[in-house]
């Protein structure tokens, strides 16, 4: 708060349902809920939603934690080199360095609810007029059971999407 007027620097963020800048990819969407201006560059908070049998980002680290908490269905976190299943409502911290990745190896549709802690400026959405830089997916599948969205049906994502891997 500026102490010399008691007004808040930033403004509250309340979104609906499915509100935010949504990113579609085929067979994965993310909306971004609050980031850049709204966290003051602090943090990321977006949110995931993966068809049946999809891959997520590709397994990958950065510096910061990162924070799922599972809002739909069953994602499947890789930790490290060890996969597990976590169900809605589930909640997983990723610490800074660790290897990571989810998926949806279900037969139903699953969300999951992101935060990387103390965002770098990748981490961040750009709102510029087209709001988006190509997407650096993996288009190989380890799995076969478990499907990649085609490079056709990749459409231009965020900077946030770009990850070390």
């Amino acid at each position: 708060m500026d102490s010399a007027n008691s007004t808040p620097k930033r403004q509250p963020v309340v979104l609906g349902p499915a509100e935010g800048r949504t990113y579609a990819m085929g067979r994965v969407s993310a909306v971004f809920k609050a980031d850049g201006p709204e966290t003051e560059s602090r943090y990321s908070i977006s949110e995931w939603r993966l068809e049946p049998h999809t891959q997520g980002p590709g397994a990958h680290s950065h510096p910061e934690d990162d924070i799922f908490f599972v809002t739909l269905g069953t994602m499947s976190v890789l930790l490290g080199s060890e996969w597990t299943h976590v169900h809605q409502g589930s909640f997983v911290l990723v610490p800074g360095g660790t290897v990571h990745d989810f998926e949806n190896r279900t037969d139903a549709p699953a969300a999951v609810l992101t935060c990387p802690c103390r965002a770098r400026s990748s981490h961040i959405c750009p709102r510029s007029s087209n709001g988006s830089l190509p997407i650096q997916l993996a288009m190989q599948a380890p799995n076969p059971s478990i499907e990649r969205a085609s490079s056709s049906e990749l459409r231009l994502l965020p900077a946030a999407a770009h990850v070390e891997r």
